[in-house]
């Protein structure tokens, strides 16, 4: 089943400029995958047999220009978007990343700039990042072992992910944050070596539920494990002290584990516990449509709008269309149950 589009005025004209939805949620983070390419073949991303050959891209005139981000990006921050992360695929890997980065830190009244990688590329990119202002970072890592790395990313290169980690510590990175993808008899035996990187290094651990994303993903429900069955796992660890939640932070329940633990444990429940009902994001995928729910097929053509040459108020109009049009939340754990569907779209393309 494709992707949904959304007409622009289905919503009809506004007076208000404000992102908010029909739920009165306030939308002000926008996640902004800049490339569907990725340098790994994660088995949650691609089928098992379709690991050996080259993935569908993209051709390069159907992503955004930098040049068309950066406007998008101007509009949205003057509707109330104070918070960008920069995604893909691997957003490292498109071809004069920082040229853009460096534009994008320009951009009066947004700061708050972060990036999701996979850390193949960060021990190059890390100085430059950080000279850009950028100092929060996610790093998506399922396992601590070089072999297992190989089996669930495709690719042999363990030791320069780690190299990468250890120089976004050197320059001053902070928080890091590890993304681990929890998945039943694949990985599932390194919880306690995670949460033993909890108590001794400053880095934030988020364990997140294995989501069906894609027709192309290995998602299997006899694999996946809901964060309720994590938490039992770690309980038997250690102590486990809730942590407060700040305004810009994101659903995950953080917690450390032990008094003197230096870093945090979070849990990310997209399956077993929504967090619809505080959901502020937005997503721009890397093909220009607007997406306003990870888990839900409709979506909005920007692209559309800006080659056939939008102004800046028709811009707005589709940010507000997408955000109008945002679901109360997502059925996802109704239709695995009833359908055995998963969502369509690759999350290269979406945008993690």
């Amino acid at each position: 089943m494709p992707a949904r589009k959304n007409s622009l005025y289905s919503i009809g004209s506004s007076d208000s400029m404000e992102l908010k939805d029909l739920f009165s949620r306030t939308v002000s983070y926008l996640r902004l995958s800049l490339t569907d390419r990725c340098n790994l073949k994660c088995l949650y991303c691609v089928a098992e047999e379709d690991r050996s050959r080259c993935s569908p891209r993209l051709d390069h005139q159907d992503l955004l220009s930098y040049e068309e981000l950066l406007r998008v990006v101007r509009v949205a921050v003057a509707m109330g978007i104070s918070k960008l992360r920069l995604t893909g695929g691997e957003p490292l890997v498109r071809k004069d990343v920082m040229r853009f980065i460096d534009q994008l830190a320009k951009i009066d009244n947004l700061n708050d700039i972060r990036i999701t990688t996979n850390g193949v590329l960060l021990e190059k990119f890390a100085e430059p990042l950080a000279d850009a202002g950028i100092r929060k970072i996610n790093i998506s890592l399922d396992t601590l072992r070089p072999e297992r790395f190989f089996r669930i990313t495709g690719v042999d290169c363990f030791a320069q992910v780690w190299r990468g980690i250890e120089r976004a510590q050197a320059v001053g990175f902070a928080p890091i944050k590890l993304n681990t993808v929890v998945m039943r008899g694949i990985n599932d035996d390194e919880l306690e070596g995670f949460v033993r990187m909890s108590r001794e290094t400053a880095m934030q651990i988020r364990f997140i539920e294995f989501m069906p994303i894609g027709s192309s993903s290995s998602w299997d429900k006899d694999v996946y494990m809901s964060s309720d069955e994590i938490m039992g796992r770690i309980r038997e660890l250690g102590e486990l002290i809730p942590v407060s939640r700040g305004k810009a932070d994101g659903p995950a329940t953080m917690f450390r584990v032990g008094k003197d633990a230096k870093g945090k444990i979070g849990l990310i429940s997209p399956i077993s516990h929504r967090f619809c009902d505080r959901c502020n994001r937005l997503r721009l995928t890397s093909e220009g449509m607007l997406r306003s729910c990870l888990l839900d097929d409709r979506e909005t053509d920007l692209r559309s709008v800006l080659r056939q040459g939008g102004t800046d108020q028709e811009i707005q109009q589709a940010l507000l269309a997408a955000v109008r049009n945002k679901p109360k939340g997502h059925q996802m754990e109704e239709r695995l149950k009833n359908q055995g569907e998963n969502c369509h779209g690759r999350m290269s393309r979406i945008g993690g």
